[in-house]
């Protein structure tokens, strides 16, 4: 089972989404009404992380492992 992050469609202006978790199978189709509320809602796409590279030398490592904080090309957020 997968968990994916919904949202409440606003209906009225200034009304704020909410977000919730849902755990679904790959295979079940998005949502589009909240399981409780009946309330109009959607699937959010969140974005992922790494690098695929096909070939060649393995990508280079960050991250907390050899020192960095992970994130950035020097391997810190600052």
């Amino acid at each position: 089972m997968t968990t994916y992050v919904y949202e409440t469609i606003p209906q009225q202006p200034g009304e704020k989404s909410t977000y919730f978790e849902l755990k679904q199978s790959m295979q079940d189709a998005p949502l589009t009404q909240h399981p409780e509320s009946g309330k109009p809602i959607r699937r959010v796409i969140l974005g992922g992380y790494g690098v695929l590279k096909s070939g060649g030398a393995p990508a280079p490592k960050s991250g907390a492992a050899d020192g960095g904080c992970g994130c950035g090309p020097a391997g810190c957020c600052n």
